[in-house]
């Protein structure tokens, strides 16, 4: 663990020079501080690379200083002076890195070469590309069945390299294609189809000037989205109200200083974020959503009766919306003091916020993981389309619904065909395209891949990016189902978790990254990505690769399907990778909304994909946009334990999906260790605990398993009564690969029944390295 590990307030606003300091220390670690602030300067830009962060929209790309702290930071660690050579797996055995945390396994620098392990010396050893593929290749063509072979796909996969990747495994055989979006977003991809009809947002980053009030359900833009703050600081200033939900009193959404607005970095000035932040309970966000409604309509009862203006947008609802009787009825059988226990706020406090949904002309709904990442996490979403339908607020200026994706092209990997569930007309767009009919019948997603691999049906494991051994939930015992794969294939940047938790075989293919340059047969090269509001641009590197041995993703890709499908192959892979323009005609093919490809994405800012449910066209079965009901209002499975409270797993400030970019969360004032649990007072005395005090953390579990955590370090919080929260990854071994929302299968994380003892054994540090170590040294020492 990292040293200086302290607990002090921080009480400076989030952004302000606080992120600058930051910005700049984080180039210095990495040794560029110099070539990384030329390279900032190029980032989000017309001639530029894309973000490799989060995929929150930028201003049209044209903005002279279009970053934020976590994406400096993101870069920064893609350019870093550091690199990881053969030399380095020379030097460490996989047994010994393995002891290592995951800051100091990724600080070891960029991957240089090609690597494959060898369980003689228990060492990663350099492979030329070509015997590479060629392994892969034996593996593929040597399974019983393609369906026993799994190809998992990060979000910040490009556009061109994900869709090269699809085409390629359907052509092998199978829609095994698990990705980062079954574990986050998936309950919007399932359920805002059904109640509009497409499953993204609505909303233009333009909307946010327009909004009259801005509701944020359990988002942290800050960390996960930075960028966002320029919107809501602008929204804030000139007015509009923005109130926020969330377990814990995030800073940047309650006062911040942008770094852009030269007078609040001159005066130490800040601006606060929301009108009113209400710290829901864990599992109360569907309690507050109805709640709101429940006081929308009992508004507008009284109106009626009263002869007044309307508060339901009846012309809207009348001419577009279906389903709407069945809420109301749902809506007046919830009992206002079940909302109010549910939710942990008071009536006043929602009936607060139902009076400014209702006085906003237009107003913008926002949210999170925190709302699905839950048991019914595709239901809450629904709720949240429901609130949106009452008063007409989608398909005009100023409003709509914003879900908030996380990695940079998350959103763009899935409209360009990764899904283990493909429609008739993805099937059909690629035989229009290739001259090939894919397999019909869905693939596994993320849960049935574990579920695959712990009863040893999978035999081969491909990840384009990511870190999956560390994101899954149950890991201690996924990670050993792992390591019985016959072969693990990682195409990566930077060494991590998963490269040590690897089968029998395996492979780590280094790539270029965003900001590196891409020079194919016919010249540098530019990849697309599509962001959280269906924007879709290019994005060209700049910076001399970390290694000549690096390959792009969509080389490494054609790479395995040419040695994997031989000669007979219906694509000719070395003619698309010469020039990505071929990929993107053949992207167009498949999928017509991207007409004239080549052409849009070589005008500034790119273009927008249209969204039908913005144009109030309702692509669903009733051809309108259909009111959904949510019985009851437990997003969860009720404890009947006494003592159980509700954990919610979060990143902290210096953290981005599974990277950490150091041990320490500024915003929440937690200083050098990330093994610790958040509980408010009340909490902590129930339990005769202090803060400082070790405590092993237990999970519920149903199914007689023991899942705990230990010697986890107490701090003080405000939180909500019931509710306690970790940091993901460290706490992933207590979400049971059984708690899952049973219509998108989203993992629970965000919702862990849980048990806190005092820690059995007083050392501190026995949490997520130590478990991954405990498993990979037993599994290499019976080698």
């Amino acid at each position: 663990m990292a040293k200086g590990k302290t607990i002090r307030i921080y009480s400076e606003p989030a952004g302000g020079w606080g992120a600058l300091k930051a910005t700049g220390e984080a180039l210095a670690l990495q040794g560029v501080a110099v070539s990384g602030a030329k390279t900032l300067l190029r980032m989000n830009q017309p001639e530029g690379f894309d973000c490799p962060g989060c995929a929150w929209p930028d201003a049209k790309h044209t903005s002279s200083f279009e970053f934020c702290e976590n994406g400096a930071k993101a870069v920064a660690w893609e350019a870093t002076a550091y690199r990881c050579t053969p030399e380095f797996f020379a030097a460490h055995t996989v047994t010994e890195l393995s002891a290592w945390n995951d800051y100091d396994l990724e600080m070891a620098g960029r991957l240089t070469h090609p690597m494959t392990y060898d369980a003689a010396t228990d060492r990663y050893l350099p492979i030329e590309w070509n015997d590479a593929f060629a392994l892969v290749a034996s593996h593929l063509n040597g399974l019983d069945s393609p369906h026993q072979a799994d190809f998992y796909t990060s979000g910040r996969a490009s556009n061109e390299a994900a869709f090269l990747y699809q085409v390629f495994v359907r052509e092998f055989g199978t829609n095994n294609f698990p990705d980062c979006s079954n574990m986050c977003h998936e309950a919007t991809s399932v359920g805002l189809p059904q109640s509009i009809g497409v499953g993204k947002g609505t909303v233009l980053l333009d909307d946010f000037e327009e909004a009259d009030a801005i509701f944020i359900f359990g988002q942290n833009p800050g960390t996960n989205s930075p960028r966002m703050m320029s919107d809501l600081h602008s929204a804030a200033r000139r007015g509009a109200k923005i109130v926020s939900f969330n377990p814990f009193r995030e800073r940047a959404l309650e006062r911040f200083a942008s770094p852009q607005d030269p007078i609040e970095m001159a005066t130490l000035g800040f601006t606060q974020i929301s009108s009113f932040f209400y710290q829901v309970r864990v599992g109360g966000d569907v309690a507050v959503l109805k709640g709101i409604m429940k006081a929308v309509i009992e508004a507008d009862e009284a109106a009626l009766a009263a002869d007044t203006p309307r508060v339901l947008d009846i012309e809207f609802i009348e001419g577009h919306t279906h389903g709407l009787d069945d809420l109301l009825a749902d809506l007046r059988a919830t009992d206002w003091d079940e909302i109010v226990k549910q939710s942990g706020l008071s009536r006043d406090d929602i009936q607060n916020a139902a009076n400014i949904y209702m006085n906003a002309k237009n107003a913008i709904l926002v949210y999170g993981m925190g709302l699905t990442q839950h048991h019914r996490g595709t239901e809450c979403v629904q709720q949240v389309a429901n609130l949106a339908l009452l008063r007409g607020n989608i398909g005009r200026p100023g409003a709509g619904v914003c879900p908030v994706r996380g990695h940079s092209n998350v959103q763009g990997n899935r409209t360009v065909g990764i899904t283990e569930k493909p429609s008739a007309a993805l099937i059909d767009g690629i035989e229009r395209a290739f001259g090939f009919r894919p397999p019909a019948e869905h693939g596994n997603d993320v849960i049935a891949t574990l579920d695959a691999m712990m009863r040893g049906d999978a035999k081969v494991f491909m990840a384009l990016g990511g870190n999956f051994a560390a994101a899954v939930p149950d890991w201690v015992r996924v990670q050993a189902a792992m390591r019985n794969l016959d072969l693990t294939v990682h195409i990566a940047t930077k060494l991590n978790r998963s490269h040590l938790v690897h089968g029998k075989a395996a492979l780590i293919l280094p790539c270029l990254g965003r900001t590196e340059v891409d020079i194919q047969a016919d010249g540098p090269q530019s990849i697309t990505v599509e962001d959280s509001m269906s924007m879709v641009h290019a994005s060209g590197g700049r910076n001399e690769p970390a290694s000549p041995h690096l390959k792009s993703e969509p080389a490494i890709v054609a790479g395995i399907a040419r040695a994997t499908m031989g000669p007979d192959s219906h694509v000719d892979w070395e003619y698309l990778v010469a020039s990505y323009d071929r990929i993107r005609d053949k992207i167009e093919i498949v999928y017509p909304i991207f007409q004239a490809y080549n052409e849009r994405i070589r005008v500034p800012g790119g273009f927008h994909l249209a969204s039908t449910a913005r144009e109030r066209v309702w692509a669903t079965p009733t051809g309108r946009a259909n009111f959904l009901v949510f019985e009851g209002l437990d997003e969860d499975p009720v404890q009947s334990d006494p003592d159980a409270l509700w954990l919610t797993t979060m990143r902290s400030h210096d953290q981005y999906n599974t990277t950490l970019y150091s041990h320490s969360d500024r915003y929440r004032g937690v200083f050098g260790q990330r093994d610790v649990v958040f509980l408010n007072p009340r909490e902590m005395q129930k339990r005769g605990l202090h803060a400082g005090d070790r405590v092993d953390i237990f999970a519920l579990s149903l199914d007689g398993i023991e899942r705990v955590i230990r010697s986890f370090k107490v701090i003080e919080y405000t939180l909500p009564d019931g509710c306690c929260g970790a940091y993901y990854p460290e706490a992933n071994p207590l979400v049971p690969l059984y708690a899952f929302d049973q219509k998108s299968r989203t993992p629970s994380y965000k919702s862990v029944p849980v048990r806190i003892a005092r820690a059995a054994s007083a050392d501190a540090g026995s949490t997520y390295q130590a478990a991954t170590v405990g498993a990979t040294g037993a599994q290499h020492a019976s080698q």
